[in-house]
């Protein structure tokens, strides 16, 4: 049983894991978070105004809209992080420093907004045209019925898509340690993979692993639960109805009877 032996030693080695556990925690699940809920933020700013250029009638909008959103769709996530990355980082530097942070920030950014995009875009021409129609017959403008009637309902019914983009941009926030991240910056790969290569064992990247389901599971399940909700209403089925209510309703009330025949 020399293998078994091994592959725990490798994989479950708990002596590693609590060594790197105040790491992880502390600096690796921060910056992940932050760098996480930073891009999607930024991403769901971008593409929300790429989805109206998208659903434009002017063909001056539509058509770099979907430029944008096919070219940050079809290159490698790991492809734009680095021309961003390397290719601003001069300037990024004159603003913010050596720390290529904000970079990845904004490499996930410019990803998020392409899928983001296409959703709220989804979303949007879902609602059936006929409310933006009544808008109109009201004297609203065009811009006030998306605004007001139309983009809000688009948007309530993407919302289990839009919770599954944030948990694609978790994952891909691994890839931001391409750029070198500072000790401070990293995150929870970048911190797995230095105790991993410090130790020589792999179990500082398993619980690494380990902390992305934390965040990813309990999300995806939560994504699950508002389809659910979204798909079935919030009113619950009113009980069936006895059929004895309109027998009664129907049978002549005798005291009725016998006077309308005195």
């Amino acid at each position: 049983m020399d293998w078994l032996d091994n592959l725990i030693k490798t994989f479950l080695d708990f002596e590693a894991m609590w060594l790197v556990f105040p790491q992880l925690l502390g600096v690796g699940l921060v910056n992940t978070l932050v760098i996480s809920i930073a891009a999607t933020v930024i991403g769901v700013a971008l593409g929300m105004v790429v989805a109206i250029m998208g659903i434009s009638p002017s063909k001056w909008l539509r058509v770099p809209a979907r430029l944008y959103t096919d070219i940050f769709r079809g290159l490698p996530a790991i492809l734009t992080i680095l021309l961003i990355g390397q290719g601003f980082a001069r300037v990024s530097q004159q603003i913010f420093g050596p720390s290529p942070y904000p970079l990845g920030i904004l490499a996930l950014s410019l990803i998020a907004s392409a899928y983001i995009g296409e959703i709220f875009r989804a979303g949007i021409q879902s609602v059936d045209r006929g409310q933006l129609e009544a808008c109109r017959a009201l004297g609203m403008s065009y811009g006030a019925a998306m605004r007001l009637v139309v983009v809000p309902q688009g948007v309530r019914r993407v919302l289990p898509a839009l919770v599954n983009q944030f948990i694609a941009i978790v994952k891909d926030s691994s890839l931001v340690y391409f750029l070198g991240l500072l000790v401070t910056e990293r995150e929870l790969f970048r911190v797995g993979q230095d105790a991993a290569v410090l130790t020589g064992n792999l179990s500082p990247l398993v619980l690494a692993g380990l902390f992305y389901l934390v965040i990813t599971v309990p999300l995806t399940h939560l994504v699950n639960y508002f389809d659910d909700r979204f798909r079935t209403g919030r009113r619950k089925p009113a009980p069936p109805k006895s059929g004895l209510d309109e027998v009664e309703d129907l049978t002549p009330n005798p005291a009725l009877t016998y006077g309308s025949n005195t």
